[in-house]
């Protein structure tokens, strides 16, 4: 593992920083952060935290430039990698362990003084869409008194202290875990990177460690709950969950572990922040996301959410105005508040204004807390001589949400399509279940009826 506290992710920062400005990089501008998984040679435990650490100390020493850096995941697979490369138009692309290594190594790197307290941006991260193409979430640089806005508005809701050791469990290519590691060194603590997560060893580091923070998705706290004999007792005065929907049994659990006044909750996703419930909340509506987040109003329209921010909060879909212009409303009468956006979840508000979800967009996945689109899978499988049609969805599942299925109809073995698919795809998209039909249901308008498909692999 990598502790990284503040004093060392300022220094290394502005080394990567100064590296960046130094190659031709300025304000404004991209740097791709690219780097495949397994990228260390042998790409053990403890050489994927040094480039776990690596990264984010590089992209906080960015921002704080005023250089944006693109999170590209590095499950990915060769063709949607290319395309997320080609999309973002990165002025410099990083693509190997050495190079990201060298990029935050404090030793010999030139020194400037133009950097920010604050960061001057948001890290571009792409969300999958549901036409299959993905999307860059994209603020650009924040004039400093914006960016201080947005920046203060985190460390509000999610405030650390100087003794704060934050562990990190998720990929930090993904906004929360890597927006909590960076928060933890705005407030002067420590961050803890395991390299990926791995249930023994996160529990051994609670051990050992006793981290005081973490953000998780649900899934982590399933592994960590099913450890023979348990987790070890929680270190934790904050913890933090999003990203799937919490079966109430696991949240009880948690609650439990960690004590109900420790565990936190929010709704949100790549593009903005709708919402925050603390524990006891939780208990009093069980099933509640919780009321919206300070300086925000949420609005349910047709049964979709929507939700009111400040100005600061403002995103577009990176070189793509008619989803952007899609994502947002502009409504009279919003005093206080700026324009509503949306990301398409459904939902309902009571009386109280807390949160209920209802669904999230009929054709989203959400395995172990992470999105998957059918369409995109769709596309990359569908590639495949002998997969003439091919519907992607979602099962149930206890342990991470939902798995990804897979049914086709066409000549191809379902062993050679599960082969193509994890050569090109992430770990996290490639259907854990694959079957040939003779043909695939259909509503009466020919659309195929995927909750017909989910019964029956169910």
């Amino acid at each position: 593992m990598e502790i990284v506290n503040a004093a060392e992710a300022l220094s290394r920062g502005a080394a990567a920083a100064s590296r960046l400005r130094v190659s031709g990089l300025d304000q404004g501008d991209r740097v791709a952060f690219a780097v495949p998984a397994g990228g260390l040679t042998g790409s053990s435990l403890e050489q994927a935290a040094r480039l776990q650490a690596a990264t984010t100390i590089a992209a906080f020493g960015a921002l704080r430039a005023g250089i944006v850096p693109v999170m590209v995941n590095p499950e990915l697979g060769p063709i949607e990698r290319a395309q997320v490369l080609s999309d973002c138009r990165a002025s410099r692309v990083i693509s190997s362990a050495a190079e990201m290594l060298a990029l935050a190594d404090p030793e010999g790197a030139p020194r400037r003084s133009d950097l920010a307290d604050l960061p001057q941006a948001r890290p571009m991260h792409y969300t999958s869409g549901t036409t299959g193409r993905a999307k860059g979430v994209w603020t650009g640089m924040l004039p400093g008194p914006v960016a201080e806005l947005w920046w203060r508005d985190e460390i509000e809701q999610w405030p650390h202290e100087p003794s704060d050791i934050s562990l990190v469990h998720g990929p930090v290519a993904h906004f929360g875990p890597l927006r909590f590691a960076m928060l933890s060194w705005l407030g002067g603590g420590s961050a803890v990177f395991p390299g990926r997560f791995d249930a023994p060893r996160i529990a051994r580091i609670m051990t050992e460690l006793r981290p005081t923070t973490a953000f998780v998705v649900p899934g982590h706290l399933q592994r960590l709950f099913a450890l023979p004999g348990g987790p070890p007792t929680s270190p934790y005065r904050r913890l933090v969950h999003a990203g799937a929907a919490c079966p109430e049994s696991l949240k009880r659990t948690a609650h439990r572990w960690a004590g109900v006044n420790r565990v936190w909750e929010f709704y949100g996703s790549t593009e903005g922040q709708f919402t925050a419930c603390s524990g006891p909340e939780w208990e009093e509506r069980p099933g509640t996301v919780g009321r919206s987040r300070a300086r925000r109003r949420l609005l349910i329209d047709n049964g979709v959410i929507w939700c009111h921010g400040p100005e600061y909060c403002r995103f577009e879909y990176f070189d793509d105005p008619e989803r952007t212009a899609a994502a947002w409303r502009e409504d009279p009468g919003s005093a206080g508040v700026g324009a509503a956006f949306t990301v398409g979840d459904l939902g309902r508000l009571d009386a109280d204004g807390y949160l209920w979800l209802e669904g999230r967009r009929e054709d989203l996945i959400i395995t172990g807390g992470v999105n998957v689109y059918p369409a995109q899978v769709e596309s990359i499988l569908a590639r495949l001589p002998g997969v003439d049609e091919i519907a992607v969805f979602g099962v149930v599942d206890e342990q991470w949400g939902q798995r990804v299925c897979a049914a086709f109809v066409g000549s191809a073995d379902p062993g050679a399509v599960r082969d193509w698919a994890r050569g090109n795809l992430a770990r996290h998209q490639v259907p854990k279940l694959i079957r040939r039909l003779p043909e695939l249901p259909r509503t009466a308008s020919g659309k195929v009826r995927r909750v017909n498909l989910a019964d029956l692999f169910t």
